[in-house]
């Protein structure tokens, strides 16, 4: 099992920036590849982005390019969002998930290849 805790979510103006956090508890962390998704009212919960386990290879949706930036420290077993450029279409439930890999520079960007989840933390960009 491993259990994940978000935090670092709240209340921004547009422009503004955020930093989210994910602490992982329970199984070696770094065996787990490690994607943020987000979901917002009425919405189907979508890919934001993913890191491999070594943190070598990452990927993003294509509308937060540029904007945001995905890393993870190993040793602190924590996987983080920087969110800069912050766009009201960014407010949303964010949440982290963890999915074990036996390849240090795989990714994963489908919801259902993942194996745990967080509780999430909001999102509120105002305009």
């Amino acid at each position: 099992q491993v259990q994940l805790v978000e935090s670092g979510g709240g209340l921004v103006q547009a422009g503004g920036s955020l930093r989210l956090s994910c602490a992982a508890s329970g199984r070696t962390f770094s065996s787990y590849a490690m994607g943020w998704f987000r979901q917002a009212p009425g919405k189907e919960r979508e890919f934001v982005a993913t890191i491999s386990w070594s943190g070598s290879r990452s990927y993003y949706q294509d509308s937060v390019k540029g904007r945001f930036t995905i890393s993870r420290d190993n040793a602190k077993n924590t996987v983080y969002l920087q969110l800069n450029s912050l766009k009201p279409e960014d407010t949303a439930v964010y949440y982290c998930a963890a999915k074990f890999a036996s390849y240090s520079g795989s990714y994963y960007y489908k919801r259902d290849q993942y194996d745990y989840w967080g509780q999430g933390t909001q999102v509120t960009v105002s305009s």
